[in-house]
């Protein structure tokens, strides 16, 4: 099998997947997974996609990250994962992954601070003398 690359999104992270038949192995921005994400729950986000579709130590994951904070880019990283596993093979992950939801950019992002306002949608307080 020959590499298979696919591309992530969430808020602000934008995650670059590369993915080869191995065992298992996750690196991230040249560290490994562990390091990479000390905290279990980001770990176990990363790791979704093996864990739906039974293939938990059948590939080895290479990832450029960059921009967003640590949950987005955990995020980025699964959809990342997700697109890969079904140019794969399609038949076989497509359905599990949809039905998990990990197919679905989540396009929600930060809405932008207005001029004269402390916040995106905050007012000042306002002084009626």
């Amino acid at each position: 099998m020959e590499q298979t690359n696919a591309l992530g999104r969430r808020k602000a992270a934008v995650a670059r997947v590369y993915l080869t038949a191995g065992k298992g192995n996750i690196t991230i921005n040249d560290r490994p997974l562990e390091n990479y994400f000390p905290a279990e729950t980001l770990r176990y986000v990363v790791n979704q996609p093996f864990e739906v579709t039974g293939t938990a130590g059948q590939f080895d994951i290479k990832v450029t990250i960059c921009g967003g904070g640590t949950k987005g880019q955990a995020e980025a990283i699964r959809l990342g994962i997700s697109r890969a596993l079904c140019e794969v093979d399609k038949e076989a992950y497509r359905p599990a992954l949809k039905a998990a939801g990990f197919l679905t950019r989540d396009a929600r992002e930060v809405e932008r601070k207005k001029p004269g306002q402390p916040g995106a949608r905050r007012r000042f307080q306002f002084s009626k003398r």
